[in-house]
C-alpha cells in the first residue's frame, strides 16, 4: 500500500520494522510514538495499533499535499 501510494503521490514513505518485543520497551515509549503498527504521515497519527483502510490514508496523503480527496471507491464484493 505505502510504495504504491509513494510512487502515485511522489512522497518518499519510510518503514520502521522491529521485533514486537522493541515496541514495548520503556525506551520506545520515551520516544512518544505512537503504538505498532501504526501510519504517519509528518505528524499525524493516521492509525495506531490497528489496520488503516487504503482510501483513509490517501485521503490523509492529499490533504497534507493540499490535493483535492479521492473519488471514493466502490466496494467489490466476491
Amino acid at each position: 500500500m505505502l510504495p504504491r501510494l509513494g510512487a502515485k503521490y511522489q512522497v518518499a514513505c519510510e518503514v520502521i520494522a522491529k521485533p514486537k518485543e522493541d515496541y514495548l520497551t520503556d525506551e520506545y515509549f520515551a520516544l512518544d510514538l505512537p503504538v505498532a503498527p501504526a501510519i504517519m504521515v509528518d505528524e499525524e497519527v493516521v492509525t495506531e495499533g490497528s489496520d488503516v483502510d487504503d482510501y483513509q490514508l490517501e485521503c490523509v496523503l492529499c490533504r497534507h499535499l493540499g490535493l483535492p480527496a479521492p473519488a471514493p471507491r466502490e466496494k467489490v464484493w466476491f
